[in-house]
């Protein structure tokens, strides 16, 4: 079923879904049903799953030769979709990105979700490659994510790179966009941001999930400016709780978000990572439940892998 629907069905119910991360080559996908196990009880519609950019490593070859070689730290991100809704009989979305894929890649990752009954897909265009100063498409790839949704509603209508195909259904994905109630790092401005998101929409997305944000009046701005310039689906927020000190530090860096004081003042006072993580959840249900007064469509929650403080703010909010 499509994220649009799940929220329609909803009838004005705020939702909960989860965001995971594949593990490492050589991890077991059981480490990751751990993860999901304890948040099946909240009854998530849809799970997300991320997908790695390309990375280079060095290999000795011995002389003192190093070979540099392209690889992937996460791979499998269709293969654990179907594997998660085999199992757990909820729906996946997958993300696809332009960074480090070919149009024909995307094209063929695109047929996969067909194959296998994926309704929904996030298109993203990606961070920069490690060691890359700002995002280089890569060569015969797309450069910019509202392509991307381009690419995908043309596959949907049967056109595919090598020409019309004409096919007897007319598949349609459901598709996701991301949205920055910070803004982007590369925008000059919020409102120049939200006309980006808007290109993205009006390509054909059909929601938007945000960047995580810890002051709930960014998003209520965010949306109030979406609504104004005519962006009209649903905007689901994204959430992350605080679980060590070192996220001070590490999530302004990665994500170009900052942090409320009062939030920096109690972590930096507390005596243990046991009581940052509670801090976090605390912060998180009141962030939560105020977002539900809101009416938010959907709480959107990035485990980064982990689940345990996520389940404990489920519970306090579902």
């Amino acid at each position: 079923m499509k994220i649009t629907e799940h929220i329609k069905n909803a009838k004005g119910k705020t939702l909960f879904s989860a965001e995971i991360v594949p593990p490492t080559k050589g991890t077991s996908i059981e480490d990751l049903y751990k993860n999901i196990d304890p948040l099946m009880e909240f009854k998530p519609p849809f799970i997300d799953v991320t997908t790695s950019r390309e990375e280079y490593v060095f290999i000795e070859r011995g002389n003192g030769l190093m070979e540099r070689k392209i690889t992937r730290m996460r791979p499998g991100t269709i293969g654990i979709c179907a594997a998660i809704q085999h199992k757990y009989n909820v729906d996946t979305v997958p993300h696809v990105l332009c960074g480090g894929f070919t149009k024909e890649e995307t094209e063929y990752l695109l047929i996969d979700c067909l194959y296998l009954g994926i309704d929904n897909v996030m298109a993203l265009r990606g961070d920069a490659m490690k060691g890359q100063n700002h995002f280089q498409p890569t060569e015969g790839g797309h450069a910019y994510a509202k392509d991307l949704v381009r690419h995908i509603n043309d596959l949907c209508d049967g056109k595919y790179l090598s020409g019309e195909i004409t096919h007897e259904y007319n598949n349609r994905f459901c598709i996701g966009v991301a949205g920055y109630p910070e803004k982007h790092i590369e925008a000059p401005s919020l409102q120049y941001d939200l006309q980006k998101l808007k290109e993205k929409v009006d390509a054909g997305a059909h929601y938007v999930v945000t960047q995580m944000f810890f002051e709930n009046k960014k998003l209520f701005r965010f949306v109030e400016q979406a609504r104004a310039i005519g962006i009209n689906v649903p905007i689901i927020p994204g959430i992350k709780p605080i679980a060590t000190k070192n996220h001070l530090k590490m999530l302004p860096k990665v994500f170009k978000i900052d942090l409320p004081e009062e939030l920096i003042k109690e972590v930096e006072s507390a005596k243990d990572n046991n009581t940052i993580k509670q801090i976090g959840i605390e912060w998180a249900v009141n962030q939560c439940k105020e977002l539900i007064n809101f009416g938010v469509p959907v709480l959107h929650f990035y485990s980064m892998g982990k689940s345990d403080n996520i389940k404990q703010i489920a519970k306090e909010v579902f």
